[in-house]
């Protein structure tokens, strides 16, 4: 599964979430990493792509192959929305919260299972969350 032109696919509905996995895992494979570390990234870009699509009210996602520091290899991916935002995004990664009935994993559990973590949220404005898993 690859991306559409221009990078990025939207997220606006269940099979959406589905198909983050899909090009997620994809991505992971196409970068070397482990199992153990594609089934880390999958899960951690699955809880975001339905925050995305559940709290945010869709938005986009890009998934990119990554080089980091020394030239290590790896995936990143991008969730973007123009939803409600985090009035309290500490609150919001802290473990067992959450803001309706889940089971307030999403965020913390996406960003305990990746190398790299990064939320950006202003409310009214949007949230964008970035995370990435790095080759081993």
């Amino acid at each position: 599964m690859t991306l559409p032109s221009g990078g990025e696919m939207p997220i606006a509905s269940n099979d959406d979430v589905v198909r983050v996995r899909h090009l997620v895992r994809s991505a992971a494979a196409a970068a070397g990493l482990s199992l153990v570390d594609q089934t880390k990234i999958v899960t951690a870009a699955s809880e975001l792509a339905r925050n995305t699509y559940a709290h945010g009210g869709g938005g986009t996602v890009r998934v990119e192959q990554a080089t980091g520091e020394g030239g290590r290899r790896g995936v990143r991916v991008v969730f973007t929305d123009d939803g409600p935002g985090i009035a309290d995004v500490d609150q919001a990664l802290s473990e067992g919260w959450t803001s309706g009935t889940g089971l307030g994993l999403g965020l913390s559990g996406a960003r305990r299972l990746s190398d790299e973590f990064s939320l950006r949220s202003e409310p009214g404005r949007g949230t964008t969350v970035t995370v990435a898993k790095w080759l081993r």
